[in-house]
């Protein structure tokens, strides 16, 4: 880790008031969570992506309706 980085840790753990430790467990953690979060949002896509997505014809002209009338 460089020096700076250390340096701007120990200056945020001391502005929240907490300990280094927790400063990195608190990084560490939200790390993590972004990590499992794209993983799940790469598999959704693995999985989907090649659906097809466009809605049933039907479906779009009672959409187009409802709006015409509702307004």
């Amino acid at each position: 880790m460089s020096d700076d980085l250390f340096k701007s840790a120990d200056a945020l753990a001391e502005e929240f008031g907490i300990p280094r430790s927790q400063l990195y467990s608190r990084a560490l953690a939200e790390f993590v969570a972004k990590w499992r979060s794209s993983d799940i949002t790469a598999r959704l896509n693995a999985v989907y992506g090649n659906e097809e997505s466009s809605l049933d014809p039907a479906i779009v002209e009672a959409q187009a309706r409802s709006v015409r009338t509702s307004q």
